[in-house]
């Protein structure tokens, strides 16, 4: 288990936990990383994966439609009211990079982190501030072992996640949440968080695989393994939180100095990012301060 001292808390408009007892405020927690639909709603906040469109409106109106924090787009989804923060520099930004080792792919369906790690991107600098293995309270396959490495003897004594979840949360707070394919990574934790303190995290995310395919589009795979080669970055032990989660910060490093080279000054023109077929573009809004929310997610 690694866990280093968190930095001390700016405000940067960053990641934060919030009480998961309300569902308007779970929808808020979903509308914090971009515009949604009725029916995204309904399924993201109920559950209610098959809603007909009218029932998905009327739950979206019920659960938002009051809220002066939230208005609608001219394409009807959901959107929070324009946000007076300026959005901050790149190099203001403090990235939190997480990798998860699962027992399997759903959490929703019962499987749980095994291991968990935190690297930080702060300016130039790429440290590891928090790492530590899971036990999940459930078996892990043989599959997940091979890959990985961890067995059922290797969490036996480790921490239930409940019980390192406030280090943790500690170590995110204020940051920009990353990871490469960060729905994956930000479920998880949200199910766990969820289960351990009924917490939900909000704020800003930056998917590395999303990312990848706008800034270098020439490459055929965007995997973590592809893009470690192309920047010459060497991981440790692959499909280990802690090596996996520095690998994909120093990958992150160098895509936002692609994006940097490229016109990105602050977090929001990161977000704007679009490829055209002349390559990469940003936006003209993106360079404006009044942004809703500068760090909604790229995913």
């Amino acid at each position: 288990m690694h866990d280093a001292a968190p930095a001390a808390r700016r405000r940067l408009n960053g990641l934060a936990a919030v009480s998961s007892s309300s569902l308007s405020g779970r929808a808020l927690a979903y509308l914090e990383a971009g515009p949604a639909s009725s029916l995204v709603l309904a399924r993201e906040v109920l559950g209610l994966a098959r809603a007909p469109r009218a029932i998905a409106e009327r739950v979206a109106t019920t659960l938002v439609g009051a809220d002066p924090r939230v208005s609608r787009l001219p394409d009807g989804r959901w959107t929070l009211a324009a946000a007076a923060a300026t959005s901050p520099a790149l190099d203001a930004c403090r990235f939190a990079v997480v990798d998860v080792e699962t027992t399997g792919t759903s959490p929703r369906r019962g499987d749980r982190i095994i291991e968990i790690a935190v690297a930080v991107l702060e300016g130039d600098r790429v440290t590891t501030a928090f790492q530590s293995l899971v036990n999940p309270g459930v078996p892990i396959g043989a599959f997940v072992s091979r890959l990985t490495g961890i067995d059922a003897a290797a969490v036996r004594d480790a921490p239930c996640f409940a019980a390192v979840a406030d280090r943790l949360l500690d170590h995110l707070a204020g940051t920009v949440f990353v990871a490469h394919n960060v729905r994956f990574d930000w479920t998880f934790l949200l199910v766990e968080l969820e289960r351990a303190r009924s917490l939900l995290l909000q704020g800003p995310r930056v998917c590395t695989l999303r990312l990848a395919r706008r800034l270098v589009p020439a490459l055929e795979s965007r995997s973590l393994d592809t893009l470690a080669r192309f920047f010459g970055i060497e991981i440790e032990r692959r499909h280990r939180a802690g090596p996996d989660a520095a690998a994909t910060a120093r990958i992150l490093q160098r895509l936002v100095g692609i994006a940097k080279e490229r016109g990105a000054v602050t977090l929001a023109d990161l977000m704007q990012l679009r490829i055209s077929d002349c390559g990469l573009r940003i936006r003209p809004a993106a360079f404006q301060s009044a942004i809703r929310n500068p760090q909604s997610a790229i995913e």
